[in-house]
């Protein structure tokens, strides 16, 4: 007999394939115009490290989805984005690259997609939003409402510490947005929950230089920093790549979308820490990233040893002056991050970024509580940013970020541990 976990998803997988028979998915291109987004599932982890889904009821027919407030319009345009080969190739170049140190050259083919409109003020809201939502369930206060009436009900893994977030589609299904939750940091930023000690391991193992090592008197979450500044790098690499980590929940969650959706255009969205988790997968698979106040999470791609195709525009990270952890200013032993037990000691992003210099132009205060996602939405992305508005533009310009330079106090090497005597 299968256990009850499995026998729940396996029905889920059933029920999904069954409403897909009748209602199939449409391949035409879709024109480049604002797409209308519905709440279609809650996702997260369930205990037995499932990735799981909970369906959101459609509505009934002959009712408007505008009547019911149900869906939302998020404008597109075409990008350029590079995809590689098939999974299982891509995970043979991963494997080659941890034991030779050498990266396989792979055949990325160059898509043109519909992808969202990240110069478009309004796109940037929704999306926001969105990334919002991820931390919370509709009943909640601080809910951004994105439609009534949606089935607020989650009995796998929402009240458990695992991974979790939320799934968009296009009533046609020609579009998908996974919306990745970011660190619940109690006592920080607020919030709080189950998820909190995973979350900071995850921050920890990700965006510290070497093991959460910060001084003397931290814990390090993994065994590989060495006397004074040095930090085995194959043993960090193999920390980093251990199942348990969000990434690789990630990757599952992302194969499960395609085969529940199999010719659709999937985004992958989200804040903090969940900003990076979209982005780390984004770049795996070619799909359009939008991560807002996101640490730096090139040092975790190369420690991954994800593929690196030749371009990562698709990937567009939105954050503001203000934020001591999107800048990579949040570390010290007398840092807000290093008090709370978070060694955020990266900054360098892939992809573009759209910042928002809020310490000039708003004389904002580097606080870290400006990191939250309403601080963003409320703050930043509800109204006109005169800046742009003065030279005809609805946000800033997206652009590379040129010459970034973190952990150069650190040495990165073969240091085997000593054995004990």
């Amino acid at each position: 007999m299968l256990p009850a976990s499995l026998t729940s998803i396996t029905s889920i997988i059933v029920h999904l394939i069954d409403f897909f028979a009748v209602n199939k998915l449409q391949t035409s291109p879709t024109p480049l115009k604002s797409l209308s987004f519905e709440l279609r599932h809650l996702h997260a982890v369930s205990p037995f490290g499932h990735v799981v889904f909970q369906d959101v009821p459609s509505l009934p027919e002959g009712f408007s989805p505008q009547h019911e407030n149900r869906t939302f319009n998020i404008k597109t345009r075409q990008i350029s984005t590079q995809r590689g080969p098939d999974f299982d190739s891509l995970w043979q170049a991963r494997v080659h690259s941890m034991k030779f140190g050498q990266s396989q050259r792979l055949n990325w083919e160059e898509v043109i997609i519909p992808g969202p409109d990240v110069e478009s003020r309004e796109t940037l809201l929704q999306l926001a939003k969105m990334s919002s939502n991820a931390y919370l369930t509709p009943e909640e206060p601080e809910w951004y409402d994105l439609g009534g009436g949606w089935n607020n009900t989650y009995p796998f893994g929402w009240d458990d510490d695992g991974f979790r977030g939320q799934v968009f589609a296009t009533p046609d299904n020609s579009t998908v947005i996974v919306s990745i939750k970011g660190t619940s940091a109690g006592g920080i930023v607020g919030g709080g929950g189950p998820t909190v000690k995973k979350d900071k391991l995850n921050d920890n193992l990700l965006f510290s230089c070497c093991c959460a090592k910060v001084d003397w008197t931290w814990t390090t979450v993994c065994s590989c920093y060495r006397n004074g500044w040095k930090c085995d790098l194959d043993c960090l690499e193999t920390a980093l790549i251990e199942e348990s980590l969000f990434y690789s929940v990630g990757i599952n969650l992302y194969n499960n979308l395609t085969y529940i959706y199999p010719d659709s255009n999937i985004w992958i969205i989200g804040h903090s820490l969940g900003g990076a988790l979209a982005s780390l997968v984004g770049v795996t698979f070619g799909v359009p990233v939008v991560a807002f106040e996101s640490p730096g999470e090139r040092m975790a791609a190369g420690r991954l040893h994800l593929p690196s195709p030749p371009s990562t525009q698709h990937v567009t990270h939105v954050y503001h002056t203000a934020d001591p952890i999107a800048m990579g200013t949040c570390n010290g032993i007398l840092s807000s991050c290093s008090l709370g037990g978070y060694a955020m000691e990266t900054r360098c992003h892939l992809g573009k970024s759209i910042i928002y210099d809020t310490v000039s132009n708003c004389s904002w205060s580097v606080d870290i509580r400006t990191h939250t996602i309403v601080s963003v939405i409320e703050r930043v992305l509800s109204a006109p940013w005169p800046p742009s508005a003065e030279i005809g533009r609805e946000v800033p310009e997206a652009d590379f970020e040129e010459d970034c330079v973190e952990c150069y106090s650190w040495e990165f090497g073969s240091y085997p541990a000593k054995l004990e005597p």
